[in-house]
């Protein structure tokens, strides 16, 4: 394994993983970046062989594997396909992980049912899926404020000022198959009547921290090669924007996240577990 060094104390420690799988990959990637992220120091060099079917495109997979050896985790679910990678990773000493198996094994005997030999049984396109690409195309339809018309068709909307990632929160909660739509919160544009009328769509209101988002917009501004001093990026005028809207969520009584040290997908898993909570109140109710 290749090591890069500073003076003091390692930097990195660098390792091959190649992803071996019958289907499209993600299952598996995600896996292994969740996996990766538990070690301290360490960066994996990924190799992905999606969508391996024919004993053509494992030998092919093996070849690459042998010439950067490391370690090989896979999803394969055909007996000979999976037999011959296991093989060929014994014969050149590789660590070979089946991803799924203990998950699936412990799920099979719980449920007592047998386990399906289907390829890619995940991404068929069943009801789900045309819900997902739905609920996708609605977020598109209804970024900043677009298609305000109909927010009442939203499962959720999230509102705040200017870069508090409300666009990739939504498109992340589209893939998962919630009708999500943004409203901009900005000081010279008045708020939408129909934000403030709707009575059964969660609305979100995200916050941040003044300097956090400063960061932000510097950086936005960077990329667009606008250096100009701005009220967007005036420590005042900031500060005032986020007052104003955390005043703007407490009177309308809508729950707020502070997405200051939150990814993208933290935010969207907590406004998940908002719309969780709002379905079990109705169940319950």
């Amino acid at each position: 394994m290749d090591k890069v060094m500073t003076a003091t104390t390692r930097l990195a420690t660098y390792f091959h993983i190649h992803l071996v799988s019958d289907s499209t990959g993600e299952t598996l990637n995600a896996m292994a970046r969740a996996v990766c992220a538990r070690f301290t120091d360490i960066l994996p060099i990924e190799h992905i062989y999606a969508l391996v079917r024919s004993a053509r495109q494992l030998e092919r997979a093996l070849e690459e594997i042998a010439g950067s050896p490391g370690v090989v985790m896979h999803t394969i679910i055909d007996p000979a396909l999976r037999s011959a990678l296991e093989e060929g990773c014994r014969r050149h000493e590789i660590p070979c992980i089946a991803a799924l198996d203990p998950v699936v094994a412990a799920m099979s005997r719980y449920l007592g049912a047998p386990i399906s030999s289907r390829v890619g049984a995940q991404h068929t396109l069943d009801t789900d899926y045309f819900n997902r690409m739905e609920a996708l195309n609605y977020a598109m339809g209804h970024d900043d404020g677009q298609g305000g018309q109909d927010l009442e068709q939203a499962d959720v909307v999230l509102v705040g000022v200017s870069r508090t990632s409300k666009t990739p929160t939504c498109i992340y909660l589209a893939h998962r198959g919630v009708r999500a739509a943004t409203v901009p919160l900005v000081p010279s544009r008045p708020i939408p009547d129909k934000l403030l009328q709707l009575k059964n769509t969660l609305v979100v209101g995200l916050t941040i921290s003044p300097d956090r988002l400063i960061q932000i917009r510097r950086n936005r501004l960077l990329s667009l090669k606008e250096n100009r001093t701005s009220a967007y990026i005036d420590v005042d005028n900031v500060r005032e924007e986020i007052v104003l809207a955390r005043r703007l969520y407490e009177r309308q009584g809508w729950p707020v996240i502070d997405v200051t040290r939150r990814s993208v997908e933290e935010t969207a898993a907590a406004v998940m577990n908002l719309l969780t909570a709002g379905r079990q109140v109705d169940i319950l109710g």
